[in-house]
Parts: structure tokens; C-alpha cells; sequence
């Protein structure tokens, strides 16, 4: 029963805990146990603050035994990436310089989870400083993918994407400036929202780069997704970057109902040079979609060409202004990875820069024609399976190319453009899950929620799960 417990959404667990058929303490004490059982080998935690996280359920289910049910996440326990700030808790962000900052205050997020009843069970790996895309942190060891231990589980945010995946947490949140939410979920077979940007607040939330910066997340299901986004979403003054748009109850919102929708398809960019495992998935699930009265409409996105460069250029020389004091005090304490790529943003000129918002602007304007037409894109995630840990190269279908080029070819648009972004797994292929990816128009994140759980309904991963956590439970 143990097992069960932590391998449930959510939505599957609210109704039990409010209905006092299980209680908080025994639903922490379950992941918990997971925690103990598989993290040795996964390695997605920095911290577990298992005594912590038993004193806050005890808390929340004295308060249910009072009648002071807060809400679905009452209860809930979650691990959030190490970027996030806990008033007087250790913030690393996966570094060696920041290893014992303690910040004074709650990132937003963190102040809203809190207030919903949420039990933190720790503070998940990450790549170091956000700024890459595999976890494999030199500082805190490599995270790796429950579904193949010698694979990467993504990054940024793959110490949430593992734990998630391996129901050492029952729900999670990650950062994105280039794909980092969605990577590591497309890599670890869950769902991954990077919601519009503006939507939630990133205060409180040490940054990448700040026009790319998104936090949202990493969940089970679509509806524990749509169950966060719409207690996290909301205007918020101390993010300069926060827009005030009133968010909508998507977790009620929610419909597998496709008839009339259209789905655009931009075949010249999302499905060029696509392994031919990931482009098998995504063009399965696509005809499924079809099935179910949704229609696809070919599009073009001229200035999808140049993304690449735009993405490049903007996440480099924002990241590099961010690090450049302690990249001339402390270059020896940063990760070989991380100080190659803060080094190259400093050779970044102000024309590159300007040159590349110019892309943006451009981009910006060409997906709001398509979603005149669209209701969502959909495209993969990633265009290769999860390579080997330490690999920085990927075989796509005999080609040998750089994982860095391609990693964020297919997520870097929704950063560019801030519109909002899901990873939903779509199948498994070599024991591997594939993910698919949804975009929508900004501040319409019910459309992408929409078309996901449609999706959901089809059970096209058929139950799969990572082969840790079904040998743990035989």
C-alpha cells in the first residue's frame, strides 16, 4: 500500500486526504520511504529534510482533524529545485559559491505553496546555476533518469523531473530559460508546463537570464498541472517581469473534447532531423488526436531559422552580465561546463545582442499570425532520445551532432516568445519515454492543458514506468 500511495497524482490523493481515508503523515512516510529506496542510485535530491517534512504533516493533519482543510495540495508532499529560496534554508542553486547562501525571505512560489498546506520533503540536484542541460552537477554528483540509470534525466530542473518520475515526490516545480521544465520532463516521461511569462512569479528565484526566465510544474498528470498553475499563477509586484492577468480555475477548465481544434504542424523546422523513434511517437499521437475530431493544419514560421541563434545569443550574454563578477573572482569554482558557457556569453557584442530581439521580435509576431489559424502547435520535445551520461554529442538517426545545438532546438521558441509550453509523454521507445510538446497563445495555457489531457486519455505510455520503481515494487 506503501508504494501505491506515492505513485498516485494529486487529484487521485486530495479527495483521500480530505476525506481522512489516509492521512498526511502516512502519505509523507510512503515517499519518504521511495526517497530512502531509490535515491541512492537516482540521485535527484541535494537535501532530504525528512524530520521537516514529518512535523508538517503532522501539522497538516492536525489541521484536518480541526477542519482546516486548505485545499487539493493540503498534505501534498513536494521537492522543489535548489533555485528557489526557503526563508532561512540553504539555497545552492547546484554551486559551489552559493553552497551555504541562505536567503531571508520565500520566493513567491514557495510563500503560495506554503500558505496551500504543501509538505517539502527537500531540495532537489539540478545543473549547476540552471545553466545546462543534463544535471550532471560536479558539485552535488550527476542525477540520473529512473528509466536507465547510465542516461541523463534533462536539466535543468532533472533532480525534479527524476524524483517525479520516481515517486520520490509527489508533484514538483523547475525553472525554464531554454527548455529546462520540459526537457527533463520529455527525458523522464511526466509532465512539464512552462507557462506564459509574466504568468507566475519568478521572485525569489535566482535567474538564468531574466527575459527567458519561467517557473512552472512537474507533475504526474495534466490535471495536477493545471491544480498548480492556477494556485500559483497571479500577479505579483515584486516581479518586475509579472503581468497582471487574471489567471483562470484550469483544473475545471479541463476537456478531452478535440472536435474543431486545430493543431498547426511547422514540418520544415519541428520535424526536421528528428530521431526516427521520437518522430514515429509524435506522429502516432498526432494521428490519435486526428481521431478524435481535432484537424491538422500545416504552417510556416519563417523566422523559426533563426531561433536557434536568437536563443543563443540572449541566454548567453543574460546569464554571463548575471555570473561576471564571480567569473573574474572565483573562475576556478564553477563547473568546467558551466564557466566554457559564462565565457562565451562574454564575447557576446551589444550588436549580437540587439540583433537577436530583433529575431524575437520577429518570432513574436509570426506566431501570433499561425494562432490566428492554430489553436496550439504541437511538435516533439526533443528531437533524440537521452543520451549517456557524459556525452556531448547525440545520434540522430547515424548523424553524430552537439547535444548543446540540438538540446533546446525544439523548446528555445517558447522562451524566445514566452508563450506557454507543455511536455506530455507520448510513448516509450528503447525503454526510453518520448515527449511531445504542445505551444499555445500567450495567457491560453487552458488550450495547451486542453489538448494534454485529450492526449492523456488516449494512455498511449500504456502505464509504463520506470524499471526502478517496478522492480522496487514486485
Amino acid at each position: 500500500m506503501t508504494q501505491e500511495l506515492a505513485a498516485k497524482s494529486i487529484g487521485e490523493l486530495a479527495p483521500l486526504l480530505k476525506d481522512k481515508e489516509i492521512s498526511p503523515v502516512e502519505l509523507t512516510e510512503a515517499v519518504l520511504q521511495n526517497v530512502e529506496q531509490y535515491d541512492g542510485q537516482v540521485n535527484a535530491y541535494i537535501e532530504i529534510q525528512a524530520d521537516q517534512a514529518r512535523q508538517a504533516a503532522q501539522t497538516a493533519e492536525n489541521e484536518m482533524a480541526n477542519g482546516q482543510y486548505r485545499g487539493p495540495l493540503h498534505g501534498i508532499p513536494m521537492a522543489l529545485k535548489d533555485i528557489l529560496y526557503f526563508n532561512g534554508e540553504t539555497a545552492t542553486m547546484g554551486s559551489e559559491i552559493h553552497r551555504h547562501f541562505v536567503p531571508e525571505f520565500d520566493a513567491t512560489v514557495v510563500a503560495k505553496l506554503k500558505s496551500a498546506g504543501v509538505v517539502f520533503t527537500g531540495k532537489l540536484n539540478m545543473h549547476e546555476y540552471a545553466w545546462g542541460a543534463t544535471t550532471t552537477n560536479p558539485h552535488f554528483g550527476a542525477c540520473k533518469n529512473p528509466w536507465d540509470l547510465s542516461k541523463i534525466p534533462g536539466g535543468s530542473s532533472g533532480g525534479s523531473g527524476a524524483a517525479v518520475a520516481a515517486d520520490m515526490a509527489i508533484a514538483s516545480l523547475g525553472t525554464d530559460t531554454g527548455g529546462s521544465i520540459r526537457i527533463p520532463a520529455a527525458s523522464c516521461g511526466i509532465i512539464g508546463l512552462k507557462p506564459t511569462h509574466g504568468r507566475i512569479s519568478k521572485f525569489g528565484c535566482f535567474p538564468l537570464a531574466w527575459s527567458l526566465d519561467h517557473i512552472g510544474p512537474m507533475t504526474k498528470t495534466v490535471h495536477d498541472a493545471a491544480l498548480l498553475l492556477e494556485t500559483l499563477a497571479g500577479y505579483d509586484p515584486k516581479d518586475p517581469t509579472s503581468v497582471n492577468k487574471p489567471a483562470r480555475s484550469y483544473s475545471t477548465l479541463l476537456s478531452e473534447d478535440l472536435k474543431g481544434e486545430v493543431i498547426g504542424i511547422d514540418e520544415d523546422y519541428f520535424f526536421r532531423n528528428v530521431d526516427k523513434r521520437v518522430d514515429e511517437a509524435v506522429r502516432q499521437a498526432l494521428s490519435e488526436l486526428e481521431k478524435l475530431g481535432a484537424r491538422i493544419e500545416p504552417v510556416k514560421i519563417p523566422s523559426l531559422a533563426q531561433s536557434e541563434y536568437a536563443e543563443l545569443v540572449t541566454i548567453t550574454s543574460e546569464a554571463s552580465a548575471i555570473h561576471h563578477k564571480n567569473l573574474l573572482e572565483h573562475p576556478d569554482k564553477f563547473g568546467e561546463d558551466t564557466r566554457f558557457l559564462l565565457e562565451f556569453g562574454e564575447l557576446v557584442t551589444a550588436v549580437d545582442y540587439l540583433q537577436a530581439q530583433q529575431i524575437r521580435r520577429k518570432l513574436n509576431n509570426d506566431f501570433a499570425q499561425v494562432f490566428k489559424r492554430v489553436d496550439v502547435l504541437i511538435s516533439p520535445t526533443l528531437p533524440f532520445l537521452p543520451p549517456l551520461i557524459g556525452d556531448s554529442t547525440v545520434d540522430i538517426n547515424g548523424q553524430v551532432l552537439s547535444f548543446l545545438d540540438e538540446v533546446i532546438r525544439f523548446t528555445g521558441p517558447g522562451n524566445l516568445t514566452g508563450l506557454p509550453a507543455l511536455s506530455i509523454p507520448c510513448g516509450v521507445r528503447d525503454g526510453l519515454p518520448v515527449g511531445l510538446q504542445i505551444m499555445g497563445p500567450a495567457f491560453e495555457e487552458e488550450k495547451v492543458l486542453n489538448v494534454a489531457y485529450a492526449l492523456e486519455k488516449l494512455q498511449l505510455m500504456k502505464g509504463q514506468k520506470p524499471e526502478l520503481v517496478k522492480t522496487a515494487s514486485l
